[in-house]
């Protein structure tokens, strides 16, 4: 397709079937048709309320149709979404809403637990400065007809979002595919989100070459949207299934039992969703091959040493594809193949959609010097899905880029075939002893002992060298010994490998993304020092 706007992509739907359904939501469907009206109609509305070319927008909803009938009509208009993420809250959305400039926040009333207006009402204006309304859609079928519809209290003009009652616009789009049409915002781990720059351009030509990629093409594909479309997981997979002319479920959220249920019910061939989503998904269904439907299961591994469990998920029929992606480069950009060894197959990496077109080098961060197959070292990309920079932030987009490259913050290796292996976060990679170590490998030990369901490595200082400490979650049966834990891994691993200290947590601490969750290293390393500086005799006072 040489026209890379959402415009074609619709054109193209409508040429194939209009009546075909585009999206499953609840008991309701909507055609491609339906879809095609409701982005005319937004497009409408949006003009209405002073939106045009140039502006910013915030989307905070849950998953639904009009969330991308609003990026569609973004787009055409020229306007850029800030896709802000459901589990915010008022300190994360007002970094969102300022760093972005967003005049227009579209949300809605409360749904199950999330109630978005409510987290607004104490958030001071002043703190927000460019933001002039408040849309709202309505929840559950509970549509607001007016503004009296609409709580109270809050400091900015609320209006319902009624779009059914805008005459469409049907002119010709006119739209640059060039131009921003939205922000992701990073994880931020360790500094405020950043806000990932992607124009109509990038995201419809990666939508083209994943629905190639991952056979979404084929007859009876049908997508369940497991993560976020504010994030670029989800939204990344899902424009891929309409671009392929797949039907989407789409759940509002991710409830395990809610979402395996759908996947038999609509005999569901794809998903791509988090290590931990897989995992709730797998215990959600006592059956020997609970997902019979499923040709693919494309996951990221976020939180944890995901193996052991990964390998009995394929063992009952579930078809995991390890993947790698970022905002900045788009989700799902690379998986391994299913011909691969299973070993192999389950980790992230893999082949890019992009083909030939992607290029990845491996670079050492110590010497600067480029690395061969098989050496780790940080991962590099070039692809056609790369990011346009870091909004209102050129020093950070600067410092991200190298030679046209985009240096991922990951640590990484090729395969003899040119195949990527995700192996961590630099950041989270230990030097220990002088050698560059990845945690995952001290954990997957640990995690063979009896009594530990669950570890983290991470390096403190001690004694003016780093050192390794671990946090493990026990068992439910109750920890095991740590001096026997330590001794087994002194005869497993090299000295400078095994753990100084281990001490035991009930959960770990994670960082909230719109991509999944993931265990926050930099709280853990903050907790091993606070224990460590506890451990530390007081000093003696010299009378």
């Amino acid at each position: 397709m040489s026209d890379l706007r959402f415009s074609a992509l619709m054109q193209a739907r409508l040429e194939a079937d209009p009546q075909a359904t585009a999206f499953v939501h609840g008991e309701s469907t909507t055609t491609v048709m339906s879809l095609a009206h409701q982005v005319q109609c937004m497009t409408a509305w949006l003009r209405s309320v002073g939106i045009g070319p140039g502006d910013r927008m915030a989307v905070w909803l849950v998953n639904r149709v009009e969330w991308l009938a609003l990026l569609m009509a973004a787009g055409r208009i020229g306007a850029t979404v800030a896709a802000v993420n459901t589990r915010y809250r008022q300190e994360e959305v007002a970094h969102i809403l300022r760093t972005s400039g967003a005049r227009l926040l579209v949300t809605q009333l409360p749904h199950q637990r999330l109630d978005f207006l409510s987290i607004l009402a104490d958030l001071d204006p002043a703190r927000v400065p460019d933001l002039q309304q408040i849309a709202v859609l309505g929840s559950d079928g509970n549509a607001p007809s007016s503004a009296a519809d609409l709580p109270a209290g809050l400091a900015w003009p609320l209006a319902p979002l009624n779009w059914q009652q805008c005459t469409p616009e049907t002119g010709q789009d006119d739209s640059d595919p060039d131009t921003t049409v939205v922000l992701f915002s990073t994880s931020g781990t360790t500094k405020a989100p950043k806000l990932v720059m992607h124009p109509q351009r990038t995201l419809v030509d990666h939508a083209l070459r994943c629905a190639a990629a991952y056979r979404l093409g084929e007859p009876g594909a049908c997508l369940l949207t497991l993560l976020p479309l504010c994030g670029a997981f989800g939204l990344n997979s899902t424009l891929a299934a309409f671009a392929a002319g797949a039907p989407v479920v789409l759940p509002a959220l991710f409830e395990a039992d809610e979402a395996a249920a759908l996947l038999v019910r609509h005999e569901v061939t794809h998903c791509f969703g988090s290590d931990e989503m897989v995992r709730r998904l797998a215990e959600s269904s006592k059956a020997a091959q609970p997902f019979p439907s499923l040709r693919f299961f494309g996951f990221g591994a976020f939180t944890s040493n995901f193996t052991e469990i990964a390998q009995a998920c394929c063992a009952r029929g579930i078809p995991l594809h390890g993947l790698y992606g970022s905002s900045e480069v788009l989700a799902v950009f690379s998986a391994q193949v299913s011909d691969a060894p299973l070993t192999q197959r389950l980790e992230g990496g893999g082949v890019p959609v992009a083909g030939a077109l992607a290029r990845i080098r491996i670079r050492d961060e110590a010497t600067g010097q480029l690395l061969a197959q098989g050496q780790s070292g940080q991962i590099e990309i070039q692809a056609p899905s790369l990011f346009q920079g870091y909004f209102g932030n050129p020093t950070a987009t600067q410092e991200a880029m190298t030679e046209g490259y985009f240096k991922t913050g990951d640590l990484g290796h090729l395969r003899p075939d040119g195949s990527l292996v995700f192996e961590t976060r630099l950041g989270d990679a230990v030097r220990l002893g002088g050698n560059l170590v990845n945690p995952a490998e001290i954990e997957e030990l640990l995690q063979r002992e009896s009594g530990v369901r669950e570890a983290q490595v991470v390096a403190v200082p001690i004694q003016g060298q780093d050192r390794p400490v671990a946090f493990i979650v026990p068992e439910a049966g109750g920890a095991p010994d740590m001096s026997e834990l330590i001794a087994k891994l002194r005869q497993s691993i090299a000295n400078y490998k095994v753990p100084q200290r281990v001490w035991t947590l009930p959960a770990f601490p994670l960082t909230q993304g719109a991509n999944g969750n993931k265990i926050s290293r930099a709280q853990l390393r903050q907790m091993a020092q606070e224990r460590l500086a506890a451990e530390a005799p007081a000093p003696q006072e010299h009378v």
